[in-house]
């Protein structure tokens, strides 16, 4: 299969979306012989455009939501777009995609609502059947409008605080609003579920990242502040991160809250089933983001300034799997083991059944864990990939000195690059093709390359660096990459190695 984010795809707006542009990606798919399309968290994205720190873990993208699609349905008229700026081909610009396509996607649920009874009817039963997180999280966006878009921890007490009074006067007087937010997560699911069955209707299952954590300022936090670890203005008494590795020397601090374990335990896991549930309505996989945090998590005191001074906390463990796996029968989850790896975690693991993943970028440093990534040492049951959207991309990584923040010396980069010509018995030339038919011949049953790798971009196609916030995300193919030769290819690799 192929990694690919929604956002990454072509289009006229600046963006990729779920429309055409997507259902054409999917047939690229099966032309080359590909079963699976790997994508990121669908989220509305928030602080950094990070798909990792989304104003909610169950609502979808408003940006994904295709513009051609709402002219289709009558809710726009093409020629209103026709005066959209001059957006770059080959990078997402967030600012201005978000402020010249939300004014866009609020005209069409003014159109929507002079729209027919059937049309109307599908809505409400659309609201009916996902009140339990939509009520909540409409109500969360039309608040952070009213308070210029500041964190909730910011807004008014009383509504920082969930007063009841306070909560209902906000529903009263932001009915409007909250409608639209309505909407528009109406929509999304609409043109969501018929790229879904699209790519069913070619044998491709997607999958979707479930990240451990949840963004601070998101509806989840604000309505459920007693299963996170917070003091009484909200703020993290502590927050995540991960200590000094491979990507970076002070380590990664991710800032968002801790879970308060015991609570939802308590709760039997309720929040988890439900998330989990409703990841599930949308995916036919699902990699879970970080799973040795659900073993021991790395917890760093609220206020740091760097992930250096944190200390590992036992997490929640086979109860939560345990629970999830009664209410919503076997999990097809592809843990994402990487990372400090202990035998605990590796046999919370394998008592569930997850396949981990394998990470072929690692393979021919001197980490004692490198020779785990390396094709002869694979187990079956794995998910190998060339590189994930936190990897520089094959020719990027393969033309690399020590990257900014590395642990790397330049000695070590030169010393792993020779490992790797003797291994992949290569000059180097076309590493991104070496790399992916070094996986699609090894016994691993799942393997995965970045579209940036199947296509030998650069580092100029990084969707993330680790540790930092900004620049990240951008990436975007264009429909003329995607040619007819590339395609022949990954099929012929798919039938040399039988896959």
């Amino acid at each position: 299969g192929i990694l690919l984010h929604p956002t990454s795809l072509p289009s006229a707006y600046g963006i990729g979306e779920l429309g055409p542009v997507a259902h054409r990606f999917a047939d690229f798919l099966r032309d080359a012989g590909q079963r699976i399309w790997q994508v990121l968290p669908l989220g509305p994205t928030g602080y950094g455009d990070s798909p990792y720190q989304c104003f909610s873990a169950f609502a979808g993208n408003p940006l994904l939501i295709s513009l051609d699609t709402l002219v289709e349905r009558g809710y726009l008229d093409s020629r209103q777009l026709d005066s959209r700026p001059e957006f770059s081909a080959g990078q997402v610009d967030f600012g201005a995609v978000i402020a010249w396509k939300v004014p866009w996607l609020r005209h069409a649920f003014r159109s929507f609502q002079r729209s027919s009874p059937a049309e109307r009817e599908a809505f409400a039963a659309f609201c009916e059947r996902h009140s339990g997180w939509l009520d909540g999280f409409a109500l969360f966006m039309a608040l952070k409008e009213a308070h210029d878009n500041v964190a909730w921890t910011l807004w008014d007490a009383d509504l920082a605080l969930h007063k009841p009074d306070a909560i209902q006067r906000a529903r009263n007087q932001l009915h409007d609003e909250i409608e639209c937010h309505k909407f528009i997560q109406f929509e999304f699911e609409r043109q969501w579920c018929d790229l879904k069955a699209h790519c069913g209707r070619n044998e491709i299952r997607i999958m979707g990242d479930v990240p451990i954590y949840v963004a601070l300022d998101s509806a989840d936090v604000w309505a459920n502040r007693d299963l996170f670890e917070l003091d009484e203005s909200g703020r993290p008494k502590a927050v995540s991160g991960v200590p000094p590795d491979y990507f970076s020397a002070t380590g990664q601090l991710w800032g968002n809250p801790i879970y308060r374990w015991e609570a939802h335990a308590k709760a039997g896991y309720t929040w988890w089933i439900a998330r989990l549930r409703r990841s599930l309505e949308m995916l036919d996989m699902i990699r879970l983001d970080h799973f040795r945090g659900f073993e021991a998590y790395y917890e760093i005191p609220g206020g740091e300034m760097t992930a250096v001074n944190g200390a590992w906390v036992k997490g929640p463990g086979a109860p939560l799997f345990e629970a999830l796996e009664n209410a919503l029968g076997r999990l097809p989850i592809v843990a994402e083991n990487l990372g400090v790896i202990t035998p605990e975690v590796e046999a919370l693991r394998e008592r569930f059944g997850f396949p981990g993943m394998a990470i072929l970028q690692f393979a021919f440093g001197n980490d004692p864990q490198a020779s785990n990534f390396r094709p002869h040492n694979y187990p079956r049951h794995l998910a190998a990939y060339t590189g994930t959207h936190d990897n520089d991309t094959a020719v990027g990584w393969w033309t690399s000195t020590a990257g900014a923040g590395s642990i790397r010396t330049s000695v070590e980069v030169a010393e792993e690059m020779e490992h790797a010509r003797r291994y992949l018995n290569t000059d180097g030339h076309e590493i991104n093709w070496v790399m992916i038919r070094s996986l699609m011949a090894s016994v691993a049953d799942t393997v995965l390359f970045p579209l940036q790798d199947v296509l030998g971009v650069g580092s100029e196609g990084r969707m993330n660096l680790p540790g930092t916030s900004s620049g990240n995300w951008r990436w975007r193919f264009r429909q003329e990459d995607l040619t007819s030769a590339i395609s022949a290819r990954l099929r012929q690799l798919v039938e040399t190695y039988e896959r």
